[in-house]
């Protein structure tokens, strides 16, 4: 995944781009970069590795020493960026977020032209450095960002910083979010809308599907109207939106509170408390409690002060053994007692099977796993979600494969998504067997649609239900 902060004063703008682009740092662990061009000194551009340390860590001398009236950042995933492109239209930087399928398509359309790419360490092409060529090959700026949202099969967000002003572009069905914000020295756009609100910044607006802006300092343009069709990617309210995010004006942590409300409406188990997987369970756990009349407690605390950010080792082993040691127990509230526990979503399973384990061996008499989300079943066709990774690595798929004694095709695995099906509760019961729950609920897709409030027309919920 990834995250971008783009921002024009009349002042200089790294303060507010350099604490903007921080604010995204939930959404991206290994790259980092910002740009910023000034009329005295031209573009200036850093990219740091983050993998080990954090954004501001890495930035702090860049925040004191860049300079500018205009200024873009990005924190991801995956490739470096932004990169800094000299091309028929000008010097310009871009940063994007989302994912492309089609890469090997687009490039047999324009490598003809010589075009040189610089590859990524895995021999990939840098996919923002291909959007960056897709748009190279019209006339101007906006017809050449209306051109890669045309030709990409995927996803594509994205900002781009020139000489005049920051062009702001949402992907042609909305699936990542784009919101502006304002002050009286100056305008951003962000992908996280609380991103701006410390920074002096008042909410003005997001875009729309397909909307293309212009930024300067006089003020924001419209250059493509938004489309009518939209489908925002529903696991960012579930699991990769920060609890003070809000999309499409519905809050991340009221979202997870409806959640948890409606998962209680749903159950029967009388646990002595409820607990939250930290951070994202949390709100999940506050809604289940309220409406269940069960406690909700701290059974363990995550460990920030030298874990803020999840560096992981390539080994398994190893990552599993720094994903248990971050939580902390709290004996009193564990031992002899029946836990219910909520976390967003079970993806592989083994931090969950960790987590469980380790409340069995500090005393606890029963662990109840509930999850935020239906069971994800197919992996992510739109954003570079690192955390629904290949669908064989899914704990679902795999069940699936045992439970059928092959892979299964489109057909077998729609009645596994449907919860009123045997083979839905088969799965799950196996899925519990597995990982040594006491009992598993997983949210119905119904009720998360629900939880959210959007239309079901709005959401993307393919890695659930396999439609588009």
């Amino acid at each position: 995944m990834g995250g971008f902060f783009g921002t024009v004063s009349k002042s200089d703008c790294v303060f507010d781009l350099f604490y903007g682009t921080d604010y995204h740092s939930h959404l991206g662990t290994r790259r980092a970069g910002m740009v910023v061009y000034s009329k005295e000194h031209g573009f200036t551009k850093a990219i740091h590795n983050i993998e080990n340390a954090p954004f501001r860590t890495k930035f702090t001398e860049e925040s004191n020493t860049m300079h500018g009236e205009f200024g873009i950042g990005c924190i991801s995933d995956y490739e470096a960026q932004p990169i800094l492109i000299r091309s028929i239209h000008g010097t310009f930087a871009i940063a994007t977020v989302g994912k492309i399928n089609n890469s090997s398509e687009i490039l047999e359309k324009v490598i003809h032209k010589n075009i040189h790419f610089f590859e990524m360490e895995n021999g990939e092409i840098n996919s923002t450095e291909l959007v960056a060529a897709i748009i190279n090959q019209k006339e101007n700026f906006i017809e050449g960002i209306q051109y890669a949202q045309e030709i990409i099969d995927g996803s594509i967000s994205m900002l781009l910083l020139t000489s005049k002003g920051i062009y702001a572009a949402r992907d042609k069905f909305g699936r990542t979010p784009v919101v502006l914000g304002k002050k009286p020295d100056g305008y951003c756009a962000s992908f996280e809308s609380f991103a701006y609100l410390n920074l002096g910044y008042e909410d003005y607006r997001e875009l729309g599907s397909g909307e293309i802006i212009v930024m300067d300092t006089d003020g924001i343009r419209t250059l493509v109207s938004p489309g009518k069709d939209m489908k925002i990617c529903a696991f960012l309210w579930v699991y990769y939106g920060y609890p003070s995010s809000s999309y499409e004006g519905i809050s991340v942590e009221t979202m997870r509170y409806h959640c948890g409300k409606l998962l209680a409406k749903r159950d029967h188990v009388k646990p002595d408390i409820v607990a939250g997987v930290p951070d994202s369970g949390t709100a999940h756990a506050i809604g289940y409690a309220n409406e269940s009349g069960v406690p909700f407690s701290r059974p363990f605390v995550k460990y920030t002060p030298t874990w803020p950010r999840s560096f992981m080792p390539t080994k398994q082993s190893k990552r599993n053994l720094i994903a248990k040691m971050k939580l902390i127990p709290i004996h009193d509230l564990i031992d002899g007692k029946s836990l219910l526990l909520i976390d967003d979503s079970i993806v592989r399973g083994t931090q969950l099977r960790e987590t469980t384990d380790f409340l069995y061996r500090s005393g606890a008499k029963e662990v109840h796993i509930r999850l935020g989300c239906p069971p994800l079943l197919f992996g992510c066709k739109y954003l570079n979600f690192s955390r629904s990774g290949s669908e064989m690595e899914l704990i679902t798929r795999q069940v699936i494969k045992e439970l059928e004694g092959c892979d299964p095709d489109q057909t077998i695995l729609q009645q596994y998504a449907d919860p009123d099906s045997e083979k839905y509760q088969a799965m799950v019961e196996k899925i519990q067997e597995k990982l040594n729950f006491t009992s598993l609920r997983y949210h119905r897709l119904d009720d998360m649609i629900k939880s959210i409030g959007l239309h079901a027309s709005k959401l993307c919920t393919y890695c659930w239900s396999g439609k588009e």
